[in-house]
């Protein structure tokens, strides 16, 4: 609809507006949400791996076997954690309303008129008032010194002057003056509502932990078909044969069996613990005053290798502050008084911008000027100008450049050097001008300025920089992450403030030279630091191609105009001050605006992803060991050596309880890539030992012609046993709080083996003697083959992660180690070596004396208890023999600790026996060289501080 002067003057009509009603063209805006409730959860419940979880558990339901349907019990636990975490981003996103104004103000009929936003239509004469927000978006109609804040669309901080013609851009906010504009469009096709159906498209954030283990279930979806029914086929086949397994029932065990085979195939507990892991990390996030809109965010900014910051609202505060006038010789004390009269009459005027009203404490009003004639500010001449009637000639203020041309810039004057040397500090500066000349009526209309302007006074400004700003780049810097600021602001200004926080950046650059190819642009990206002049659009296409080359980027910002980027970016971090789109799309909000907390988010962010790599080489150490299990069993059709039940008893007291324990442990060590490889590397060797040890037993047991409960009863001892120590050794480095765990989880499965009522609910029995001495020898096998495993991990796959980035000091190479040096390093790996022979023995003596419970004539608990204690005492020995060989002080003192107890206990023999005891003489004296050895120089130089041990490096 043309404007045509009727309609100017009165605004639409009520027939015209029930007709754009008709035909659609409202402002209502109804995005489409970013992910229905019915999506999300079919999502997270109806999947393969949930549908092979809840099969299973249907299954041993109707066969009336629900004691081995446990498992289903993390499925559950998995479907709602996924669940809940999407719909809490699907909530922030529907929140999503760049339209803050509750009503409109539209002219109709000839009368103004409030209206709800989304009632406007199109070609709607809106009245802008200050302090009102543009419902949509609009082509200025009248305007008397009307001024637009579009800062937050745009990036460009300045408030810009509006004229007859000139595009209004709906969620701006009028500053100053007044106008009209009609609407030119609505709804969807509004710059601020294409701003919000782009935010609203639905992305997870990148996740390498959770990427990763969903390829290895995956890997296992692909395989569970076959190995499923490859055990099926072996279980029916030991039960009695198709002949007579239906007919007899026994295809209810054989079922039984194969869902056992297949549920310890799938780590239901990895996801879990993950989900668990991110949600602790986001509850601890959130008493630091930062919000995860995303659970894996906690996780993404430890892998962010570039952060880009916008500058308004984010190094700075989004304010201009004064910071001082400086006179240009020769002015007099006359002019001086004049020139502050008329800087107190610029700060108090009623349509004074942000620039001037900063200057108002400096400069205070007192005695008021009457203006005589005025030339208001205009962002396109960048001055303004104002003649008083008490005071002579006229006083201009604005861009030096702009009033005085190439005088402003130049070596040559006065006013080029002051203004040069203060604008290379990074200051904004304008200048005040004098002329003898008063406005007159042609210089108002034509906006020109009079005759004999000289240049009085320049001022400088700042923007006020977050005092945490400075603080926080340079711990990115210290952490070698990359810093690109990009704003929508001068290049200039940009990169004064980036200097202002600590960054070396000599000048910014222009976004309107940005070559158009992708390819280039990420050449520029990768060449410079300070971009200014940046569109919406420009922001976006800068985080892809960052990301184009390999860089996982984080993006910072307050205003609409940055919401795209942070929505394509890895990491999105929003102000809370910000606008709502900028928050619901981000995946981390900084509830008070302070940038010093993104350190605490990438020290959690660590820690996640550490811990989580350790505990994934549990889970995942199970499921190799399952695989391989099936699928051996089923080739050399063998009944499945564990009850669902017995498995639940060994993945929850040797896997889930403590991982859960172990993932929310302090961990500092710096994120490297790879975390499947790293995983894989110890889980899968790992697993072919356990697979390959039961498979051992289960042939030796049928050797000795027990029956299936005694095999399964011995199977699960050593899995028990062996799956304490694969803990132990994915716990190092151990500290007293890690002790602690592996000891408890000892203790209770002690329990589980001794109460009655737990044996009988998972069926354990007397392995006999035979068994129980073949089962004791293949545990001591099995646990020195896993820490010769872990040996040759730590070796060959984690030794890059070990040095300066870990903060360990590596120790000298033996090349240039001195004499002394050579006789600590002998001493400490012999005295290692001892250690892990005596905790071999002793934790195969350990398990003999506690099989010796099923004895009939025995008391239980006597057997229990001491074949558990000496048991456990190996395993201890052996993880700090692991600790002293690394020069681990806590290791140290315990080792002193056991050979302490070893003297004791020789005295006693000694004092109170019939006979001198050469044995216990030589076990003593040979326990008190070691002690002095290790707590005498050079070989106590080897050992760190106690307090500060972790019986190893600082990795996964």
């Amino acid at each position: 609809m043309e404007s045509t002067p009727d309609v100017v003057a009165t605004g639409l009509t009520r027939a015209e507006v029930a007709e754009r009603v008709a035909s659609g063209k409202t402002n209502a805006f109804v995005a489409d949400t970013s992910r229905s409730a019915w999506n999300i959860v079919r999502a997270n419940v109806f999947t393969l791996f949930n549908g092979i979880v809840f099969a299973c558990f249907l299954v041993l339901f109707l066969v009336g076997r629900w004691q081995d349907a446990l498992f289903g019990l993390a499925a559950f636990a998995n479907a709602i954690i996924g669940c809940v975490q999407e719909f809490r981003a699907k909530s922030a996103l529907d929140r999503l309303a760049l339209m803050n104004a509750p009503r409109a103000l539209v002219l109709r009929e000839g009368a103004e008129t409030e209206i709800a936003p989304t009632e406007v239509v199109l070609d709607e004469v809106l009245v802008l008032r200050a302090g009102e927000q543009v419902p949509a978006d609009a082509r200025i109609l009248t305007a008397r010194g009307l001024q637009i804040d579009e800062s937050m669309l745009t990036g460009e901080s300045d408030p810009v002057d509006k004229q007859p013609e000139d595009e209004a851009l709906s969620g701006a906010v009028v500053v100053a003056g007044e106008g009209t504009a009609q609407a030119t469009r609505v709804g969807a096709d509004s710059y601020a509502n294409h701003f919000a159906g782009e935010a609203k498209r639905f992305s997870l954030v990148s996740s390498e932990l959770r990427s990763s283990v969903n390829r290895v279930l995956k890997w296992v979806s692909w395989v569970i078909g076959p190995v499923g029914l490859l055990v099926l086929n072996a279980q029916i086949i030991v039960t009695g044969g198709y002949a007579t397994v239906f007919s007899s029932g026994a295809w209810v065990q054989a079922v039984v069996n194969t869902i056992a085979a297949l549920t310890a195939m799938i780590p239901l507990g990895l996801v879990l613990m993950t989900s668990i892991a991110f949600a602790v990390g986001a509850s601890r996030l959130a008493r630091r005053q930062v919000l995860v809109n995303e659970l894996p965010a906690v996780e993404g900014l430890a892998r962010v290798d570039v952060v880009c910051l916008d500058k308004t609202g984010t190094l700075t505060v989004g304010e201009i502050g004064f910071d001082e006038a400086h006179p240009l010789a020769g002015l007099t004390p006359e002019q001086t008084e004049a020139a502050a009269a008329a800087l107190a009459w610029y700060a108090a005027s009623p349509d004074a911008n942000a620039t001037a009203r900063s200057m108002r404490t400096a400069y205070p009003v007192t005695s008021p000027l009457a203006v005589a004639d005025y030339i208001p500010f205009s962002s396109a001449r960048k001055w303004s100008a104002v003649s008083f009637e008490e005071v002579a000639g006229t006083w201009v203020m604005g861009a030096p450049e702009m009033v005085f041309g190439d005088a402003a810039t130049t070596d040559a004057t006065e006013l080029g050097r002051t203004v040069t040397a203060l604008a290379e500090t990074g200051r904004r500066t304008l200048v005040l001008g004098h002329s003898d000349s008063s406005l007159n009526e042609a210089d108002v209309d034509s906006e020109r300025l009079p005759d004999g302007v000289t240049a009085i006074i320049v001022l400088t400004f700042r923007e006020q920089v977050r005092p945490d700003a400075a603080q926080t780049l340079e711990y990115f810097a210290r952490q070698e992450v990359g810093i690109r600021i990009i704003s929508g602001d001068n290049p200039r200004t940009v990169a004064a403030i980036a200097r202002e926080v600590g960054l070396d950046v000599a000048e910014g650059f222009d976004a309107r030279q940005l070559p158009e190819d992708d390819v280039e642009l990420a050449d520029v990206l990768d060449q410079h630091t300070v971009f200014g002049r940046v569109t919406p659009e420009q922001k976006k296409r800068m985080v892809t191609a960052l990301q184009s080359h390999g860089h996982t980027v984080a993006m910072t910002g307050d205003g609409v105009n940055d919401a795209l980027a942070i929505k394509a970016a890895d990491i999105g971090i929003a102000m809370n001050s910000g606008s709502p789109a900028t928050k619901a799309v981000a995946r981390l909000v900084l509830l008070d605006g302070q940038f010093s907390h993104l350190p605490d988010v990438v020290a959690e962010g660590r820690q996640v992803i550490a811990n989580i790599e350790r505990v994934s080489m549990l889970f995942l150490n199970k499921t190799v060991y399952a695989t391989l299990l099936a699928i051996i069993f089923g080739v050399f059709v063998l009944e499945f050596p564990f009850l669902p039940r017995q498995l639940s008893i060994t993945d929850g007291l040797t896997i889930g309880i403590p991982a859960f324990f172990l993932a929310l442990m302090p961990n500092a060590a710096r994120y490297v890539p790879g975390f499947l490889r790293r995983s894989l590397s110890f889980a899968i060797p790992s697993g072919i030992v356990v697979a390959l040890g039961l498979t051992w037993y289960t042939f030796v047991a049928r050797g000795l012609g027990v029956h299936e409960e005694q095999l399964r009863t011995g199977a699960t001892v050593i899995l028990a046993v062996v799956g304490i120590w694969v803990l132990a050794v994915l716990a190092r480095p151990l500290n007293r709080f890690k002790v602690l765990v592996v000891g408890a989880m000892f203790v209770l499965l002690i329990a589980v083996f001794t109460i009655p009522l737990a044996r009988e609910f998972f069926v354990l029995v007397d392995p006999g003697e035979d068994l129980a001495v073949a089962l004791s020898g293949i545990t001591i096998v099995m646990v020195a083959a896993i820490e010769v495993v872990r040996l040759l991990h730590r070796r060959f796959v984690l030794t890059p992660v070990v040095g300066p980035a870990s903060g360990r000091t590596l120790e000298p190479s033996a090349s240039h180690a001195t004499a002394p040096q050579a006789v600590a390093g002998i001493v400490t790996t012999v005295v290692a070596v001892l250690a892990y022979v005596f905790g071999i023995l002793a934790t195969g003596f350990g398990i003999l004396v506690f099989l010796g419970r099923y004895e009939t004539d025995a008391s239980a608990s006597v057997f229990s208890l001491t074949g558990a204690g000496i048991a456990l005492f190996g395993l201890l020995v052996l993880a700090v023999a692991a600790g002293v060989r690394r020069g681990s002080g806590l290791s140290r003192l315990m080792l002193t600790i056991f050979l302490g107890l070893a003297i004791a206990l020789s005295a006693i023999v000694l004092v109170f026996g019939d006979r001198w005891d050469w044995g216990a003489a030589v076990t003593a004296a040979a326990a008190a060289a070691i002690i002095v050895l290790l707590w005498t120089p050079p070989v106590s130089r080897r050992f760190g501080r106690i307090l500060e041990s972790s019986m190893g490096a600082t990795v996964p």
